[in-house]
């Protein structure tokens, strides 16, 4: 991941570098991103508690941060149950997503996107 946590880098680092699945979030320039560098989303439509209000064809543009079983929550940072019996990284309790047309680290072409999905900010 490009982007760093100041009290997770080191070990998200590790963590990325031992799983591809696994997407602790990273911060920097101003936003949170996965561990590819893609801009991370939350969704204004998702219960506080509860499972996703994302499914069917969001959750393939949508697609959810998953978080693995050695992923820790820390600070702002929590981890909550996903529709597929995985766990998904959640910022401030609200769920996080990739967006699938941004292309490459650094877009953020879902910011605002309906007004209701909207880039994860420091």
């Amino acid at each position: 991941m490009r982007l760093r946590i100041p009290m997770l880098a080191a070990a998200l680092v590790t963590a990325f570098s031992l799983s591809a699945h696994a997407a602790p979030p990273m911060a920097g320039s101003g936003m949170y991103t996965d561990a590819k560098g893609m801009t991370l989303y939350t969704f204004d439509k998702d219960p506080a508690s509860g499972p996703s209000a994302c499914s069917g064809g969001c959750a393939q543009a949508w697609p959810a941060v998953m978080a693995d079983a050695s992923d820790k929550p820390q600070g702002d940072w929590t981890i909550m149950p996903a529709a597929d019996g995985g766990n998904q990284w959640a910022y401030k309790g609200k769920r996080v997503y990739t967006f699938a047309k941004d292309k490459k680290p650094g877009d953020a072409n879902g910011d605002n996107f309906k007004d209701v999905w909207h880039t994860v900010k420091q």
